[in-house]
């Protein structure tokens, strides 16, 4: 188990914010050609000095870039890829009765995956540069390379054996977190919503199309995850969020983290949980049993989703609730959530953000005596 001041971080944050006016406007004219990268760049970097400076306003001891310079949580971390191409649809589509329905865009790779350069130093130091408190930065888990298509979406030719591309995938996942170590990063955080795909019927049902058992296959990806983890810093905290979708407001899977509690609660190398608790299709804390002693848990109770504000005095009884089955001084709260895992973020406004950040500073303030 690794020892970290992490661990006292009690007003977590999951990392994606809702990006300002003039960042969209900017990213639009750079899609038209209008400006080079170069000009969005600097745009990126007003943004993120700025909501940087948002987040310690409102007393949060970690911070993030709130994922300015992406479009999504995972697209522009795996198109820096080698080896792999991004390909419209594939994906199950997300609850809403809205139309057209939110598909996510899949992964095929045609060659052997590795990455010619670290993806997210350069934005993590831009972070560390300007931030007072803890900078985290939040890392695409290696199971969205494969999740869609399984092994369909990895070339045979390339890739006979399937055993060398999650060999590859983990050697790719090592050397960025030994590039981010060594520019500082104490904490790191894998975004892994895929894993609670495991629990909806619909999407097990997608794994026995590829033609695999989903048991099988959340059992090698708990492997593939360790594997990427493996050889990092004792000093480094490795967490792991695992939500159920998350774009426009909308989700993908529900069910009880209980089907994976015995298997990613009980064997993930990692040191912080991150988990979604904002509403039923989460569930009860009862799976929080398997959770190994030692283990940092973040509880995600205020929801990203929508904008009514959550009762402070229910968020403390929850913690209490919590607080029964584990370690009460290894408990933080969290959105469930980012506010804008995808560009155009959350239905959801920057007045309503805030009032959710800024009660769970208050939150954890009055009930563990610090954020």
């Amino acid at each position: 188990m690794n020892v970290s001041l992490n661990a006292a971080i009690r007003a977590d944050t999951v990392g994606s914010l809702l990006r300002p006016d003039y960042l969209h406007a900017a990213r639009r004219r750079f899609e038209l050609g209008e400006i080079d990268a170069a000009a969005l760049h600097r745009t990126e970097d007003r943004a993120i000095a700025e909501i940087i400076a948002y987040q310690e306003g409102l007393g949060l001891p970690v911070v993030t870039d709130g994922e300015f310079r992406r479009e999504n949580w995972w697209i522009d971390f795996v198109r820096k890829l080698e080896g792999v191409e991004i390909v419209a649809g594939g994906g199950t589509a997300f609850a809403t009765n809205e139309a057209p329905r939110y598909v996510p865009k899949s992964v095929r790779v045609s060659g052997r995956v590795g990455a010619a350069a670290p993806i997210l130093t350069d934005d993590f130091r831009f972070v560390q540069k300007h931030a007072k408190t803890v900078a985290k930065i939040a890392v695409p888990s290696p199971t969205r390379l494969h999740f869609h298509g399984g092994r369909k979406s990895v070339s045979a030719e390339v890739y006979p054996d399937i055993e060398a591309f999650f060999g590859d995938v983990a050697a790719v996942y090592r050397r960025e977190i030994a590039a981010l170590e060594a520019a500082g990063c104490r904490y790191i955080q894998i975004d892994d919503p895929l894993l609670s795909y495991f629990l909806d019927p619909n999407l097990r049902a997608e794994v026995v199309a590829d033609g695999d058992d989903p048991d099988t296959r959340l059992r090698r990806y708990i492997r593939l995850i360790n594997d990427c983890i493996a050889e990092r810093s004792a000093a480094t905290t490795i967490g792991i969020h695992i939500c159920r979708g998350n774009a426009r407001s909308t989700w993908l899977a529900e069910g009880t983290y209980e089907g994976l509690a015995d298997s990613c609660f009980a064997l993930l190398d990692v040191d912080r949980f991150l988990l979604e608790y904002d509403d039923e299709r989460s569930g009860s804390f009862a799976p929080l049993r398997f959770m190994p002693k030692g283990k940092q848990v973040v509880l995600g109770l205020v929801t990203t989703k929508h904008a009514q504000l959550e009762d402070k005095d229910a968020l403390k009884r929850r913690l209490d609730e919590a607080g029964r089955l584990i370690d009460p001084s290894l408990l933080a709260l969290s959105p469930q959530c980012g506010f804008a895992s995808v560009v155009e973020g959350n239905l959801i406004t920057e007045v309503d953000q805030r009032a959710k950040l800024a009660l769970v500073v208050q939150t954890a303030r009055e009930y563990w005596g610090a954020a």
